[in-house]
């Protein structure tokens, strides 16, 4: 069922993708998640772009999912050319025909010459998508606002008699069931070995009663870091680069708690029937290049997904912070991180979904 990199010639001449120059096409309609992540890929993709080709770059936000782009698949009005999805998100698209497969060996070489299915970082290449990222879902806290002792364990986060206050969760089951079997002492290399069976589901959720009454739940990337800077919850589960970017550019004294992180990667994908795919395909080539992926760590903590990339990682463009020791692989951050596993969301993600909508519900 999961699909890696076994694009066939015959499949991918009869798409047409990657072959020649890109369509005549004015504008691209591309999405992402908003905020600091959205400018990170403005500057160090669709700024770039926009100046070499002449083509604009109209940058649409999303919740994430395949919904949206099912409904356009489906009744044949795409209206997106290019879209940021997550890696489980991206297989199960691709497993649906959702999204146009890819000829990955187009993508431009490193630097030194190196195949670019030899410089991505392993797994990060699949037939309907290219990565960009490695970025983690942590959880954080404001320091000013905290007093006496910090959190540092994923076990903190649902310890509300030594850590009061409310919590923000994404509304989703995706991470929150994994947050919860570490902080109920499940190894990461484990957790899906539980979570595959219907005890360790029940396990999970059991873990997330003891903090349900004191949930927040957010769906947006920019929503964590103004509950913090609000008050409104004491920890929050975020995204890596949304906290960074509060605390490295406005200033607030967050803090990262990065044991028992889920990491995860990002790529870019083009719903079928874009009405600009050739163009789409040379945006993907192009912003996936050793130097944009490189550019876009100068903007958000979070990793490229090319390895020729990495020595290329500057100071922070605007509070000019060495970016390497923030990023979700970093040796001191990566030592209790679990990856996100596509392949079981991939599988039960409609069915986890159900049951996190009625748990939610009761």
């Amino acid at each position: 069922m999961k699909r890696f990199l076994t694009a066939s010639v015959s499949a991918v001449a009869a798409l047409g993708l990657w072959a020649g120059a890109a369509a005549a096409a004015d504008k691209l309609t591309v999405v992402s998640w908003g905020g600091a992540y959205s400018m990170s890929q403005v500057k160090a993709y669709h700024e770039p772009y926009e100046a070499k080709k002449g083509i604009k770059i109209l940058s649409e936000n999303y919740n994430g999912g395949l919904a949206e782009i099912k409904a356009q698949v489906e009744a044949g009005k795409v209206t997106w050319d290019v879209v940021d999805l997550e890696l489980s998100d991206a297989v199960r698209g691709c497993d649906e025909g959702l999204l146009e497969e890819l000829d990955l060996s187009q993508l431009p070489p490193a630097p030194d010459g190196t195949p670019a299915k030899e410089d991505f970082i392993a797994g990060t290449l699949h037939d309907c998508g290219v990565a960009t990222i490695l970025w983690s879902t942590i959880y954080a806290y404001d320091a000013g606002r905290m007093t006496g002792g910090k959190p540092r364990t994923i076990a903190d986060f649902f310890d509300t008699k030594k850590f009061p206050g409310k919590r923000g969760m994404r509304k989703t089951p995706k991470v929150n069931l994994e947050f919860a079997l570490m902080a109920d002492g499940v190894p990461p290399g484990k957790v899906y070995e539980v979570l595959s069976t219907p005890k360790g589901v029940d396990r999970a959720f059991a873990k997330l009663d003891t903090i349900k009454g004191n949930v927040v739940w957010w769906e947006t990337g920019s929503q964590p870091p103004q509950l913090l800077a609000d008050g409104e919850v004491a920890l929050t589960t975020a995204y890596n680069g949304r906290i960074f970017d509060a605390a490295a550019t406005e200033g607030k004294s967050f803090e990262i708690v990065w044991d028992g992180q889920v990491w995860d990667i990002d790529l870019w994908a083009i719903p079928k029937g874009s009405p600009n795919k050739d163009a789409a395909v040379e945006f993907i080539k192009f912003s996936t290049d050793t130097r944009r992926l490189a550019d876009q760590a100068r903007f958000i903590s979070y990793g490229p997904a090319r390895r020729s990339s990495v020595a290329l990682i500057g100071k922070h463009f605007e509070a000019g912070i060495p970016m390497g020791p923030h990023m979700p692989t970093a040796p001191g951050n990566f030592k209790n991180a679990l990856q996100n596993n596509f392949e079981f969301w991939a599988d039960y993600q409609d069915e986890l979904n159900e049951r996190f909508n009625a748990w939610l519900a009761n």
